[in-house]
């Protein structure tokens, strides 16, 4: 039986979206999300919520709090990160273990954007614009004032506005590349990848120091269609799976059962303009049981 005050553990599933989708959003991984989550858990399951009117906003304000702590830590780690830094691929769509709440903020494409944000700027664009937050509210948060949160949201929106306005492509087209990109990658094609990849594409990979990986962009059809059958042919990958990944199609690619890299693109009439691996395997890691 539930002791009077406490949050039912019916209400606390209810509201874990929630909860995490903020983490996320802020912190840019899984793991720590899923610690702050964790944590905003035991903090409700201890605390009197007898008063506490919205029990979602309640938690939502905790989980920002802890992650904006944690972010303001977690910058000082990824200064020294070796090579690119992306965003944990988060799981969503049909095998994704547990619910996931989705808008445009939990793409990679704009996590890597929220990426150029401070901490502050960050937390403030995430309790808005995603959870409808008063500036009020927000600035509690920050420890600031509301006419300044106003202004961190307005800084931030304005710094992820050209990602919103991109011209995104349909999921079966995004597919349709993907794997056209992967046999023609493993055919050593190189012809055939150019003219998958606009001219002026982008590779972006994250290695983390653990995996051999380019340590800075790659740019450029030809030198990326050369750099994508090398890989190829030094890591020799024997299966490779669609999986939706942060709300998008993505190619999952495997050696010996092992997950090596995750690719995800973005696509503007039926090329590649960007295309970013995860091949750091502590980023992968949640990802294997698939």
């Amino acid at each position: 039986m539930e002791l009077a005050g406490t949050l039912a553990q019916a209400d606390w599933e209810a509201h874990r979206p929630a909860v995490f989708g903020a983490a996320y959003r802020i912190l840019g991984t899984v793991a720590e999300a899923e610690d702050v989550t964790q944590e905003v858990w035991l903090r409700a399951a201890a605390a009197d919520l007898s008063k506490v009117r919205d029990p979602r906003a309640w938690l939502v304000t905790v989980a920002a709090r802890t992650s904006y702590n944690v972010l303001k830590s977690a910058r000082v780690r990824r200064e020294s990160y070796v090579g690119p830094w992306l965003p944990e691929p988060l799981l969503t769509g049909p095998d994704a273990a547990a619910q996931v709440l989705m808008d445009e903020l939990v793409s990679t494409a704009m996590l890597v954007v929220m990426e150029t944000l401070n901490p502050a700027e960050r937390v403030a664009l995430v309790l808005h614009d995603v959870f409808g937050f008063p500036f009020g509210r927000i600035a509690e948060v920050l420890g600031g004032t509301p006419a300044a949160s106003r202004k961190l949201a307005s800084r931030a929106r304005a710094r992820v506005a050209a990602v919103e306005e991109r011209p995104w492509a349909p999921r079966a087209e995004t597919e349709r590349v993907l794997k056209a990109f992967k046999a023609a990658a493993d055919a050593g094609n190189i012809a055939e990848l150019v003219e998958l990849l606009d001219p002026e594409a982008v590779y972006v990979a994250d290695g983390g120091g653990k995996v051999t990986a380019a340590r800075r962009p790659v740019r450029g059809a030809e030198t990326i269609a050369l750099l994508a059958v090398r890989q190829i042919e030094i890591r020799r990958p024997d299966a490779f799976q669609i999986i939706e990944v942060n709300g998008c199609p993505a190619l999952a690619t495997y050696r010996g059962g092992e997950l090596v890299w995750l690719d995800v693109v973005e696509i503007v009439d039926g090329r590649i303009t960007a295309w970013r691996r995860l091949a750091n395997p502590q980023k992968l890691a949640h990802l294997r049981h698939i």
